[in-house]
């Protein structure tokens, strides 16, 4: 069975570059009930735009911890 947690993501222009162009290979934040959280920076790649990445995201992964998807929830 999938879990799901929210989380909130506030990379400014100048920081989401290093996730963009690979020296960032990783994302760390915390989730709404306060688990840390880490996965593969590619995976924001979709939701940069020209103010860098904002907003309240969804992630689901595997009982392995497998990721399943991302995406932005408002």
């Amino acid at each position: 069975m999938a879990k799901t947690l929210r989380f909130r993501l506030n990379i400014s222009r100048e920081e989401v570059l290093r996730y963009y162009h690979g020296t960032a290979k990783n994302v760390i934040v915390r989730a709404e009930n306060g688990q840390r959280l880490q996965f593969p920076a590619e995976h924001i790649r979709p939701f940069i735009d020209h103010l860098g990445v904002n907003g309240v995201f969804s992630i689901s992964f595997s009982d392995d911890n497998k990721l399943i998807g991302l995406q932005r929830v408002s």
